[in-house]
């Protein structure tokens, strides 16, 4: 499944995380636990050594042994983490500035932008030592880095410190840089990289940055920031690589089978073989029946979302039977989130209450038997009566706790909604637009009706808003979304609901225009399942707070309003 010489990348990952550690240069003498300006860089190996641990750096993960993305979607209005965790404050709206999933995010981020101003601020000694070419494409790949780094620090806390070269402890209380002029360092430092960097790569070097990659988060920072023309540039830049095209099996793109993928333009690696890298995102997304935790869930909301199979809303379909909900949808809605009367993981999928055994397929070895039916029994099955599907893979059977399925950063999928929505927040509407839109709705495995043409750039915004949802849920994308479309104070200030528990909604709910999904006038409301109460403040909840330890310490550093 994974190269030797991909093994043989990891292990060097894991040795760098003990090399580079400490590297202050106001230290006047060598660190006994790792390198010093004075001592590094020798020779290619050293930079090769360290350059490979940034990527086993940059997949960090802040809570229940899972990358950030994997995460973040469980603290908007279309997730759930039923711990009782800091990432769950984050969805109910109480988080403060000590809250620890927050601050993990800001510490490992500037740990490895340490990391890379390091590499960058000692590159230069090996000019005329090693290949010239190999050192540039290095410099590329910790320039996008960083890069990549600072552009989801500031897509959560707005303006942050820009450290772009090591500190001495005199020099260390850097004040905020605001989120603008960050935003253009970052189009810098990719533009720079981009021109360097490999459109791809051999068999050894699967998972490096590549001109697409750093092309694909360019435009993305542009998008989050409001750059319409740079977005939109930047993403037509992907595309014309040609050399990415979207997958046809929606389904299998996130498995085992789809990480070769044209399709995905940059992932998280991650390898089990001694214990190299690993994750643990089948746990936390698996039924109880699969000896999951069902502790990563979709709302009810987002099930309702998806369109039916022509494109209409289930409360204006014809289509749309609230006796059997979940026929005649967009199949994406099957593919992302396991429902109930589905084989899930190879088991029955109930979660009605009465629902009290099951069948179990994949885990026997002659012919399917009735068991007790943990995910309607157990007091922890999911709290929504959902699980999420993506990243859930049967070859993880026996390695829940210790997948090695690729996590994708960034996919040819994005890169076109990227592209469509900067094209239609920027009012330069072509066909090309609708053309972007369309191949995503009409992969094979999707097969949605394509977008009819003529539509005004209000009707366009509702269309792309609705396919980054569908496309993109469980992600990690939706936080950002609804605080760039500024709707985060009318999503997240809502109930979070899951199924009724021994039914079904009697009643399509309402769906407004910004895909909002209300439930008063289903006649039955009363028996679904509240989940949570959300609240978001608006005049503070844009921002994330920086954590109160670097307040404390930064005297020059100023908190975010209202934490």
């Amino acid at each position: 499944m994974k190269t030797l010489n991909k093994l043989a990348l990891y292990m060097l990952s894991i040795a760098v995380l003990l090399l580079v550690g400490a590297c202050e240069k106001y230290l006047d003498r060598s660190p006994l636990d790792g390198p010093s300006d004075e001592n590094y860089f020798k020779n290619q190996d050293e930079l090769t050594l360290v350059v490979n641990g940034l990527y086993s750096a940059l997949a960090f993960h802040p809570t229940d042994d899972m990358p950030i993305n994997l995460t973040l979607d469980d603290a908007t209005d279309i997730g759930w983490d039923r711990n009782t965790s800091d990432l769950q404050a984050v969805g109910r709206g109480d988080h403060d500035s000590n809250n620890g999933y927050i601050r993990n995010i800001w510490t490992n981020s500037y740990k490895v932008i340490g990391k890379c101003n390091f590499i960058l601020d000692n590159i230069q000694k090996l000019d005329g030592k090693m290949d010239a070419n190999l050192q540039k494409r290095y410099k590329a790949e910790t320039q996008f880095i960083r890069a990549y780094v600072y552009q989801y620090l500031i897509d959560y806390f707005g303006g942050v410190p820009l450290v772009t070269s090591g500190l001495s402890l005199a020099d260390a209380n850097v004040p905020k840089t605001s989120q603008a002029e960050i935003a253009s360092f970052i189009l810098k430092e990719l533009a720079e990289a981009s021109a360097i960097l490999p459109v791809s790569y051999g068999s050894a070097d699967v998972g490096r940055a590549t001109k697409g990659a750093a092309l694909a988060i360019r435009a993305r920072a542009a998008l989050n920031n409001g750059l319409w023309e740079e977005a939109a540039r930047s993403a037509k830049e992907v595309m014309d690589l040609k050399v990415y095209a979207l997958h046809a099996d929606f389904g299998q793109l996130f498995t085992y089978d789809g990480q070769a993928s044209k399709e995905i333009i940059f992932a998280f690696q991650y390898l089990r073989l001694q214990k190299t890298k690993t994750h643990s995102a089948t746990r936390g997304f698996l039924s109880r029946n699969a000896q999951g935790t069902s502790n990563k869930i979709p709302s009810q909301s987002i099930v309702d979302s998806y369109l039916c199979t022509d494109g209409l809303a289930i409360d204006k379909s014809s289509r749309f039977d609230p006796k059997k909900p979940f026929a005649n949808r967009d199949p994406r809605l099957g593919y992302t989130i396991a429902l109930p009367g589905t084989t899930f993981f190879g088991f029955q999928f109930e979660t009605h209450k009465d629902s009290i055994t099951c069948w179990n397929y994949a885990y026997n070895t002659s012919s399917a038997v009735r068991i007790q039916n943990q995910d309607a029994i157990n007091a922890y099955a999911t709290f929504s009566g959902y699980c999420w599907k993506k990243y859930v893979d049967m070859k993880d059977k026996d390695f829940t706790m210790e997948s090695e399925l690729n996590i994708i950063q960034s996919r040819y999928a994005e890169v076109l909604l990227i592209y469509a929505e900067a094209m239609i927040e920027n009012n330069k509407i072509d066909q090309t637009v609708y053309d972007a839109i369309s191949s995503i709705r009409q992969r094979p495995s999707v097969d949605m009706p394509a977008i009819a043409s003529n539509k005004t750039q209000a009707e366009l915004r509702e269309i792309v808003r609705k396919e980054r949802l569908y496309e993109l849920a469980n992600e990690g994308f939706r936080l950002v979304d609804l605080r760039r479309w500024k709707l985060a104070d009318k999503f997240m200030n809502s109930t979070l609901y899951g199924r009724i528990p021994k039914g079904l909604l009697a009643n399509a709910p309402t769906i407004d225009a910004d895909n909002y999904v209300n439930y008063k006038n289903v006649t039955n409301q009363k028996d679904m399942r509240v989940i949570e109460l959300r609240k978001f403040d608006p005049n503070k909840n844009y921002l994330w707070p920086i954590p109160n330890i670097e307040i404390v310490t930064n005297k020059n550093l100023e908190q975010n309003p209202g934490y």
